[in-house]
Parts: structure tokens; C-alpha cells; sequence
């Protein structure tokens, strides 16, 4: 994550002035220029969907605008009986106030992007692949994180340039790495590699290392990519070299007048020797935070195939001095301009590595860089904030995102960490914690993959519409409903499906009021959402009608799931 926040790292460190040194600055030739964006106002129109006002570009390998095939049957068969849902309602003596009515048309056309199988994952230190909580042994652990469907576990983070040591000959750590007693030096192993497999394993997820750059040693980094290619196999996806290296100049990693010409130098050593011990081992990178580095990356030359990354935390201007709307408050996590700056600065992303024909990873995301506690975290309005964050990245385009997370303690942890421990500060009690964000990722990474549908939406307040036509025929509805739990009523919504559904099935996400701590359930559990089929039925839905009229209580994400004749 960005560089100014300490709390998610120990002091940067200089590197080994004995160890092997980077080679010297090599200029590129110049960059081509960059094409003109084409954003179209309303609608659909060439290669762009526009959403709550933002453009959307289509995904990699996909094809715009094309019509799904809904069953529609000319006679219904008898209607059965259904057990509905019992949403909660507003908190009693709530002020009620009004929202402006929800209107949803559905089209059969797609947008051209995907909800991708493993959306959803964990971004974590690269010191937290030596910790034996990482086990397919570890019951705690396979429990928690299957609630994330089968995730991408990325280890990369501030450690791994800091106080994270690669070994498979046991050597001694060096002495240059320096951490504390909350963060300290770890090596990693073989051994630990072949541990971790056992819960990628157990969950189906799959694996993207960092290895360090910031330390230069290509030949370190090529011996780690051997071994993981060796034993993770097909659930290795990639690997990144170094953690935000735009960063290194500001915190003593390298001089103040290295540049990106300089990175993708020591980058293209780094992929040279990593193919030459691993050669179908992508490169996931550069995995940074400044803008001007991402075009960069996709026009570098390297033997191996890639895939563009970068790192987001919206709410990271920590004193608010310079962007009042970019200080991590509760009112600025609320407010419709942070999910609009999130697609904007997305879709941004997306550009230089469309036209480069690359895959576009968020591979470490959070609300905020900024150091401690502030009054969004582990709050009930982070749960909306995640879920509504991770699907628009994938009907952006974005394949794989990534919410930072920790292994350390609830008390004293990061408080913006997906999971923690239980057990008092830095005494892990075995029990793995599920933050509020957690049960926010979960609503979207338990979805079955399909292609987004047009959505036409118009009211409703501060909310938020999708819609993914999956594989079965099913069509599932999201419906973020962010608006004010303690004080707004009930939305009312007029939904227009494209064809005339004979079930709807209906799981949702509440919490007692933004600020709320330890709130947020999923149908009044803190577990993930039951399968489809199980789930009960929509309340007031009405059987073989193409519209659909009911209510949603304000601070919920809702997922509905329709099927139509076979």
C-alpha cells in the first residue's frame, strides 16, 4: 500500500550494499501516445457502457452488446408455494425519511464485462507465508476464507521489500532487515510454500507472490519462482516483483533520483531470470499507486506474459488539508462521490492496459492508506462500501481484486483488515474474526460467474444496481441500497426483468446503522449466504410477471436470483 502509512510496516530499511547490485539506468525509447478516451454520454455506444454516471470498458476477450438467451414459455406451470423472506425492517422510532422510488429495467443485452469465477480475494504480507495459521490443517482458517468463494490469496505488501528473506538453503537472515516485535523478520521456505499449498487446496484459490526488489537479487527471486511453480502448480497465477516500487525513492529502498526507467531495468532482470527457471510464470505488475507508471508497464518488453496491476486505498488524504472529500470520514465513505472517484480512477487503469491487450488486476485495495483507526473502519458502511466496490470493478473489467488483510490480532491489528485473530495483542487465541468488510466481499464473491446485463435505473437515492446473466439461464439482481439505516424508510423498488421468472431467490446483507461495529449479517447470521437453492423467496414477488414491485430497508445489500422456464 502507499508508502505514508506506517501502521502497515516497520521503518524502511537500505539495502545490502554487499549483496548484488541493480544495473544501471537504461532509457526507453519514447512512449507511443496514449489514445484519446472515448466516453459516451448515455447508454450504450461503441466499446463503452455509461453507470451512476461513469463510462465502462469492456473486459479482455469479450464481445459488446450481444443478446443472452432467456427462456420464455408461452404457459407457465402451476404456481407453487413459496417461503418468503423476513427482511428486517428500519430500527423502531426511525425518522422514516422518504427515498425517491427505485426504478430498474433489465436488458437481455449484455455489456460486454464479466463477473469473474474468484472475483474476490486477500492481499497479505509476504512474512504471513510462514505463519503455520496458513494450513489446509487449520479448520479455522478454510472456514473463514471459503466465505470468499475460491479467493486469490496475494503476499506481497510493505514486508516483502523490508523484512521478508527467500531461502531454500536455510541460510541466516541477513542482518540489514530490521522489523518489531509486532512485524517481525520472517524466512520463508520451501517448506512454508508446500504448507500454504495445503490451503489453497482446500479452498480451490489460487496464489500470487511478490518477491523482493527492493533488496536487488534476481537470482533469489528466479529460485523462489522455481519452487512455487514447482509446488503450487496451476494455482500460482503470477508473480509480482517488489510492493508498490514507485514508493522506493521517498523510503530509502532506493536514491531519490531513481525513476521508472530505473524499475523496468531491474524489472526486466527480475523476469529474465525468473523465466529462465520458471518460464510460464506470468508477471503480475508493476503494482503501484502512481498514475504515471501504469503505461510504463504495459510497453515494456519482458519474455514472459503479463498482467497489468495496481493498488487503490480511495480515502488517503489522512489530514484532510489537501482533499476534505478525501479524508477517511464516514461522510465521505457514504457520499455517491466516493463510488464515482473509484470508477473514475479505475477505469483510468484500464486504458493503458486495454490497449495493450493485457488482463487488469487490483491486487491491494482498501478504503484508506492512512495509519489507525478512523471513523470507517470496521464499520457497517465499510460492508456496503466493499460489496458495491468489488462488483463494479468487475463490470468495469477488472478480473481480480484484492482487499488488504492481516494476520495479527483484532485488538491492536489493523483495523481496516478483512480478517484478524482473536486473542488479546499479539496473542492469537487460534480463532480467526471476520470484519465488517469481510460479509461485504462475501455478498459478491458467493455469485456464480456470468456476464452483466444492461441495467436503465433512475431513483432510488444513494444506491446502487447489477445485474449477471449466468451459465444456468438464472439472471441475479444486486441491489446496494446504501442510503441511511437509521433514518431512511424503506425503498420502494419497480424492477422489469426481460423475461417472466418462476422463482426469486433472496439473501441479504444488513447492519444496524452506518457507524454500527459488529453488526453486519448476512440473513441474520454472521456466516456467508446459503446456496441458491436454499435461499427463500423474494417478499410480494409475483409468480410469471415480468415486473416485480417490493420494498428494501435502507443499509442492505440484496442479491436476488430469478430462473425462467427451462
Amino acid at each position: 500500500m502507499p508508502q505514508q502509512n506506517p501502521a502497515r510496516g516497520s521503518r524502511a530499511q537500505q539495502p545490502d550494499t554487499n549483496g548484488p547490485q541493480p544495473p544501471r539506468r537504461l532509457r526507453r525509447a519514447d512512449p507511443a501516445k496514449a489514445r484519446r478516451k472515448k466516453w459516451i454520454a448515455g447508454g450504450i455506444a461503441g466499446a463503452v457502457l455509461l453507470t451512476a454516471g461513469i463510462a465502462v470498458p469492456l473486459a479482455l476477450n469479450s464481445s459488446e452488446g450481444e443478446k443472452v438467451s432467456i427462456a420464455a414459455a408461452a404457459t407457465l406451470p402451476p404456481e407453487p408455494e413459496f417461503a418468503y423472506y423476513n427482511q428486517a425492517g428500519p430500527p423502531e422510532g426511525s425518522p422514516l425519511n422518504a427515498v425517491n422510488p427505485l426504478s430498474l429495467d433489465i436488458s437481455a443485452t449484455t455489456t460486454g464485462t464479466s463477473l469473474p469465477k474468484g472475483l474476490v480475494g486477500l492481499s497479505l504480507e509476504a512474512t504471513d507465508l510462514a505463519d503455520p495459521a496458513m494450513s489446509g490443517d487449520n479448520p479455522e482458517m478454510v472456514q473463514s476464507l471459503s466465505g470468499l468463494g475460491q479467493p486469490l490469496l496475494r503476499f506481497g505488501g510493505n514486508a516483502v521489500d523490508r523484512r521478508f528473506f527467500w531461502t531454500s538453503a536455510n541460510e541466516p537472515i541477513p542482518g540489514h532487515l530490521q522489523g518489531d516485535k509486532a512485524h517481525p523478520v520472517r524466512a520463508v521456505t520451501p517448506a512454508d510454500l508446500e504448507r500454504v499449498n495445503t490451503l489453497l487446496t482446500a479452498l480451490d484459490a489460487t496464489i500470487n507472490l511478490t518477491v523482493d526488489l527492493g533488496n536487488y537479487d534476481p537470482a533469489r527471486a528466479a529460485d523462489m519462482a522455481a519452487h512455487a511453480d514447482r509446488i503450487f502448480g496451476d494455482r500460482l497465477v503470477g508473480i509480482t516483483v517488489g510492493n508498490e516500487p514507485n514508493g522506493y525513492p521517498k523510503n530509502g529502498l532506493r536514491d531519490p533520483s531513481w525513476t521508472v526507467d530505473d524499475y523496468l531495468v531491474e524489472l526486466k532482470a527480475y523476469a529474465d531470470a525468473i523465466y529462465a527457471a520458471a518460464p510460464e510464470v506470468k508477471i503480475i505488475g508493476p503494482g503501484v499507486y502512481t498514475q504515471s507508471w501504469w503505461k510504463q508497464f504495459t510497453e515494456v518488453d519482458l519474455p514472459q506474459e503479463r498482467i497489468f496491476s495496481f493498488h487503490h486505498y480511495p480515502l488517503s488524504v489522512c489530514d484532510g488539508a489537501a482533499d476534505p472529500f478525501g479524508e477517511p470520514t464516514l461522510a465521505n465513505l457514504v457520499a455517491q462521490r466516493i463510488h464515482d472517484h473509484a470508477n473514475e480512477y479505475r477505469v483510468a487503469a484500464l486504458e493503458p492496459a486495454n490497449e495493450a491487450g493485457l488482463e487488469t488486476w487490483l491486487t491491494e485495495a482498501g478504503i484508506s492508506a492512512c495509519p489507525g483507526s478512523n471513523e470507517t473502519t470496521k464499520t457497517h458502511a465499510s460492508a456496503l462500501w466493499a460489496a458495491d466496490y468489488a462488483i463494479s470493478a468487475a463490470q468495469l473489467g477488472i478480473t481480480r481484486l484484492s482487499l488488504h488483510s492481516s494476520l495479527l490480532t483484532c485488538q491492536g491489528g489493523p483495523p481496516m483488515s478483512v480478517i484478524c485473530a482473536g486473542g488479546a495483542y499479539l496473542q492469537p487465541n487460534g480463532v480467526v474474526e471476520e470484519r465488517a468488510n469481510f460479509f461485504g466481499l462475501s455478498m459478491i464473491a458467493e455469485m456464480a460467474p456470468g456476464q452483466f446485463l444492461q441495467v436503465s435505473e433512475e431513483g432510488g437515492g444513494l444506491s446502487h444496481s447489477y445485474s449477471v446473466h449466468h451459465d444456468d439461464g438464472s439472471i441475479s439482481v444486486v441491489l446496494i441500497n446504501a442510503n441511511n439505516p437509521e433514518t431512511d424508510a424503506q425503498m420502494q423498488v419497480s424492477l422489469k426483468l426481460p423475461a417472466k421468472p418462476l422463482t426469486a431467490a433472496m439473501t441479504q446483507m444488513t447492519g444496524a446503522s452506518y457507524a454500527s461495529e459488529d453488526s453486519t449479517m448476512i440473513d441474520g447470521q454472521k456466516a456467508e449466504a446459503v446456496p441458491v437453492a436454499e435461499r427463500l423467496t423474494l417478499p410480494g414477488f409475483a409468480y410469471g410477471s415480468e415486473t416485480q414491485e417490493f420494498a428494501l430497508t435502507a443499509g442492505t445489500v440484496t442479491v436476488l436470483n430469478f430462473t425462467f422456464q427451462e
